[in-house]
């Protein structure tokens, strides 16, 4: 599996990859392989505030559907439109054109509780299955 050793980790199998005070989130390679093909994709509303593990997305596959948490608090600034006539974009690319949202972290926020990609390594080595 493909895990990117620039981004952070959630137990839920989100990604997350800081610019600033901005962080763009999506699912792992993982999660999307267990997934299999996705079909279609609910994301969030711009402007949204939210909460760290808080359910703000789903991602629905031929197999079966799934809530995306955001892996810290902040306000959606941006949403990746081009999933909505292309939701396969998470299979191809998923830490790429893939991506899901982007939100502005809450000062205080703390990134550093996130996984980081040795921990996310040894969790999905030892799980097996991503739970859905």
């Amino acid at each position: 599996m493909n895990v990117p050793d620039d981004l952070q980790y959630t137990e839920t199998h989100e990604w997350l990859r800081m610019e600033g005070e901005t962080a763009t989130v999506g699912i792992t390679d993982h999660a999307q392989a267990e997934l299999t093909d996705i079909v279609y994709v609910e994301l969030p509303k711009v402007g949204d505030l939210v909460a760290p593990r808080q359910a703000v997305a789903v991602v629905e596959s031929v197999k079966a559907a799934s809530d995306i948490y955001s892996p810290i608090g902040g306000t959606i600034v941006e949403v990746n439109a081009a999933l909505e006539s292309n939701p396969a974009l998470v299979n191809t690319d998923p830490y790429g054109e893939g991506w899901l949202f982007r939100l502005r972290i809450e000062a205080g926020e703390q990134v550093e509780l996130l996984k980081e990609p040795a921990q996310y390594r040894e969790q999905i080595s030892g799980s097996g299955k991503y739970e859905v």
